[in-house]
């Protein structure tokens, strides 16, 4: 066999090899259904007690509700633009519900989406700790505080680096 053919072969073996990855984005489906499960669960929880609980409580409840739909939006970015991006064309250029921000992504581009994120969700964990701040050991809040800049100059730093790279273009 020439080295051409068997190049050839190991390069369709090589980008072959990027569907060992759907798997990874199956584990990911499941994982946003349990979240939706987490959901409905602590939406039946809010509802039938909503006579016997405070201000606080419900914020809380609330909160927690916008956190489950904040980390599964992330799951949704990861598990449309991921794949879309390093598996597989998606052919939805046609359907009528097509997300727009699907039309321009790139790994970059996912990068920065789920970089800010990541940073929604933590901020709201960290409005979580201050609403029940009374609670909080203020070690753990001064920790939660910091990793929250952390993500937000990390999130900022690399939607910096990617228009840097794309007015280069």
């Amino acid at each position: 066999m020439s080295n051409n053919k068997v190049e050839k072969i190991f390069e369709k073996f090589i980008f072959a090899s990027r569907w060992f990855q759907a798997p990874f984005y199956i584990g990911l489906i499941i994982g946003c259904l349990l979240y939706a499960y987490k959901f409905t669960v602590e939406l039946i929880h809010l509802v039938s007690h909503i006579n016997h609980i405070d201000e606080t409580a419900l914020m809380l409840g609330v909160l927690t509700l916008v956190d489950i739909t904040m980390v599964a939006n992330l799951l949704i970015m990861v598990i449309i633009g991921g794949y879309s991006t390093f598996v597989s064309k998606l052919n939805i250029d046609q359907h009528e519900d097509r997300p727009e921000w699907l039309q321009k992504v790139d790994a970059g581009t996912l990068k920065v989406k789920l970089a800010g994120s990541l940073v929604g969700v933590s901020g709201i964990h960290l409005l979580q700790t201050f609403i029940n701040i009374s609670n909080k050991d203020q070690k753990d809040v001064m920790w939660q505080v910091i990793i929250h800049v952390v993500f937000l100059a990390s999130s900022i730093a690399l939607a910096f680096t990617e228009k840097l790279l794309h007015s280069k273009h």
